[in-house]
């Protein structure tokens, strides 16, 4: 394994995972290497280049998307991260050997990235980036951190509890809001509202500065389960864009915003609603 320090990332290199022997219809010496070139003048920008020993066509998978067909790829990588890079060679008769390199990107794309922090809930590092609103006291309504997703579970009538975190924000510049939300089962009377505002969060407060987005049983969204992007599967609407359902948000200052998530309800379902890869990125 070798290491290559490249400008605002890290290139790792492990060693090709080599097929077994043909039977003479195939090329048991597909060459799966390849190169990892930064683009100049552009940020966070890749070209992945095959190498030819035996290769007829090239696959790639980059973090947790796939390219076909390609000998030649550039790929932009937007966010702050660990990208597993895998190549798979294919030759004559079908033969494959994939190699897997890392790209490591130190800093996000300052036009396109993802400027939340801790979107993922990883690790304990990423979960500590979130602060708790401490909106209940009564243990009713608690949101819970694990490896990859924060849950929101709530229960009795009326609780609710929300987190947030501070972002800083261009003026005038439109960004867009998502994550990803899912539940085993709906709630027959809840919100799951998602804020955006310049209001610092004070706790025991319900927070309502600039709603973006969100699920509501009384807006027809989230009573039975769901698994999906919050802009495809809820219904709130954006209280700053003519109560339009829209995920958009704009601010009149350059500076700090609290994005907060908070939910509450009753009848809420039994399994809570689990949040994972929450997004503020420029549009």
């Amino acid at each position: 394994m070798f290491a290559l320090a490249t400008l605002g990332s890290i290139i790792v290199s492990c060693e090709p995972d080599t097929a077994s022997e043909g039977n003479g219809l195939e090329d048991p010496n597909v060459d799966p290497s390849f190169t990892i070139t930064p683009v100049a003048g552009k940020n966070n920008t890749y070209l992945l280049v095959s190498g030819t020993k035996n290769v007829l066509n090239s696959y790639w998978k980059v973090g947790k998307v796939e390219y076909y067909g390609k000998m030649e790829l550039e790929v932009f990588l937007a966010d702050r991260g660990k990208y597993t890079v895998v190549h798979t060679a294919v030759g004559r008769g079908g033969k494959t050997n994939t190699a897997t390199k890392e790209i490591i990107i130190v800093k996000a794309d300052p036009e396109k990235g993802n400027l939340v922090e801790g979107n993922n809930f990883a690790d304990a590092a990423e979960q500590s980036q979130w602060t708790n609103l401490h909106l209940n006291t009564n243990g009713l309504a608690t949101w819970t951190f694990t490896p990859g997703f924060a849950t929101i579970n709530v229960s009795g009538t009326s609780n609710q509890e929300a987190i947030y975190q501070a972002i800083d924000v261009v003026k005038d510049k439109e960004y867009l809001i998502d994550m990803h939300v899912s539940a085993t089962s709906g709630s027959e009377n809840f919100v799951f509202e998602v804020y955006a505002g310049k209001t610092v969060p004070t706790a025991g407060v319900p927070y309502t500065d600039n709603k973006v987005m969100g699920l509501a049983s009384a807006e027809g969204c989230g009573k039975q389960a769901f698994d999906g992007k919050l802009s495809s599967v809820g219904c709130v609407k954006n209280s700053a864009l003519d109560n339009t359902v829209s995920n958009v948000v704009k601010f009149t200052e350059t500076g700090k915003i609290y994005l907060v998530i908070k939910s509450g309800g009753d009848a809420f379902t039994p399994t809570g609603i689990k949040v994972t890869e929450v997004e503020l990125r420029g549009k």
